[in-house]
C-alpha cells in the first residue's frame, strides 16, 4: 500500500489546473482521483499576455504568483473533497506551477514557474514540493523535459521499444528501449498544440480545434511545411528543450511572409508540422509503438497524421493504464514522492545535466 500524493499541473495551453490524487510506492503508481479547475477568463487573458513575454512588470509577476498559488491550493482541496480524503492523509503535493518563461540557453540559463507554493501549503495544510526544474538547470541540464523519468517508471516494457509522446503546447518525446540496461532518452521535438491552438483562437475565436476538424477540412501546403521545418531548432541534436516563447504566433507570421494561404490551409499545415517533426525525431529510434498523452491525444486528425508519418502503431496511454489527460499531473505527484524519499528525479541522458539530482524545494505543512 502506497502513500497519497497530489500532483498539480498547469501547462502552456493556459486553460486551467489538472490535479490528481495518486497512491505512490517504490513498487507501484495508481491514480485514485482527478479534478480540473479552469482558469477564469480574465485570469487566462492576463496569463496569455504575460506568459512567455520578454518582460513582465514586477508588480504583475508578484500578483500572478500569489493569485495562482491560492488557486492551486483551492484546486487541491476540491480534489480531496471529491476523493473524500482528508488533508492529513496526504504526504505531499507536487506542484509544477505555471511556466512564465523557459530559457535554457545562454551564460545564465533560467526557467521560471509561478504559483506560490507557500500559499498552497498554507491553504491545504499539506507539505508542498515545487520548483522542480531549476535544480536540473543548476546541474547543467535543460530543466526539461522532466516527465520521461515517470514515463520510464510506468510505461517501459521488456518486450518492445516504445516511445511516449506528450502532446501539450510543446511536444516532448521519451524513448523507452526494451533493453532496460540502455538509457532512456527524451527531448522536446517542437510545437505540439501551441501553434494549432493560437491559430484557431485567432481565426475562429475558439481555444482549440476540436478533434482537428478544421485542420482536416483544409489542405496542407508543402512549400510552407518545408519552410517551417527549415527552422534550426529541428536540426539541433538532443538534449534540447523549447517553449511557446519560441514557437509563437510571431514565429509563424515571420515564416508566412511571402505566402498567401487561407487560414484553414495554414492550420492543416501546422498539424503536418507537429506530426512531421515528431516523425523526424523518431527516425533513428524506430520504436515498435508510439504512446500519446496530453491534450493532443484528443485530436483525431493529428493522431492519424502521426501514424502515417511515423509508420508504427499509435495509441493513447489509456491502453496502458493511464488516462492521457492526467499523465503530466501524475508525473509531478510521483516526482514529489521521489524528492521526499531523497531520490533523484531527472535523467541526465534526457536533460543534459552533469549528474542525477534531487529536484524541487520543500515547503512544510507547518
Amino acid at each position: 500500500m502506497g502513500e497519497y500524493f497530489i500532483g498539480l499541473m498547469s501547462g502552456t495551453s493556459l486553460d486551467g489546473i489538472d490535479a490528481v490524487l495518486a497512491e505512490v510506492s517504490a513498487q507501484a503508481f495508481a491514480l485514485r482521483e482527478r479534478h480540473y479547475t479552469p482558469f477564469p477568463h480574465e485570469l487566462r487573458q492576463r496569463l496569455a499576455r504575460y506568459c512567455f513575454a520578454a518582460t513582465v512588470p514586477t508588480q504583475v509577476l508578484g500578483q500572478l504568483d500569489a493569485e495562482l498559488g491560492e488557486l492551486f491550493g483551492r484546486c487541491a482541496l476540491a480534489l480531496l473533497e471529491k476523493a473524500k480524503i482528508l488533508p492529513r492523509q496526504v504526504r505531499a503535493i507536487g506542484s509544477h506551477g505555471q511556466t512564465l518563461h523557459h530559457h535554457p540557453q545562454g551564460v545564465y540559463p533560467y526557467t521560471l514557474q509561478i504559483g506560490d507554493p507557500n500559499r498552497i501549503a498554507e491553504i491545504t495544510g499539506i507539505t508542498v514540493v515545487a520548483d522542480f526544474r531549476r535544480r536540473d538547470l543548476a546541474a547543467g541540464g535543460q530543466g526539461a523535459p522532466l516527465v520521461p523519468a515517470f514515463h520510464k517508471a510506468v510505461f517501459s516494457s521488456p518486450e518492445e521499444n516504445r516511445a511516449v509522446l506528450n502532446l501539450g503546447g510543446i511536444a516532448n518525446l521519451t524513448l523507452l528501449p526494451k533493453d532496460l540496461r540502455q538509457p532512456v532518452t527524451g527531448f522536446d521535438t517542437g510545437p505540439g498544440n501551441t501553434l494549432l491552438d493560437r491559430w484557431t483562437d485567432r481565426h475562429l475565436g475558439r481555444p482549440w480545434d476540436e478533434g482537428g476538424q478544421w485542420a482536416r477540412a483544409g489542405k496542407a501546403v508543402p512549400e510552407l511545411l518545408e519552410a517551417l521545418l527549415a527552422d534550426p531548432y529541428f536540426r539541433l541534436p538532443p538534449p534540447k528543450s523549447t517553449g511557446p516563447e519560441y514557437f509563437s504566433l510571431a514565429w509563424l507570421e515571420e515564416k508566412l511572409q511571402g505566402f498567401r494561404i487561407p487560414p484553414q490551409n495554414v492550420q492543416a499545415t501546422l498539424a503536418h508540422l507537429t506530426a512531421a517533426s515528431v516523425a523526424s525525431s523518431l527516425k533513428s529510434a524506430r520504436p515498435d509503438r508510439l504512446l500519446v498523452c496530453g491534450g493532443g491525444a484528443h485530436n483525431r486528425y493529428l493522431l492519424e497524421l502521426l501514424a502515417a508519418y511515423c509508420g508504427c502503431p499509435v495509441e493513447t496511454t489509456a491502453s496502458y493504464g493511464l488516462d492521457p489527460d492526467w499523465v503530466e499531473a501524475s508525473a509531478f505527484a510521483w516526482l514529489a514522492w521521489r524528492t521526499l524519499e531523497g531520490l533523484p528525479g531527472n535523467l541526465p541522458a534526457v536533460t543534459g545535466a552533469r549528474r542525477e539530482v534531487i529536484l524541487g524545494g520543500i515547503y512544510p505543512a507547518g
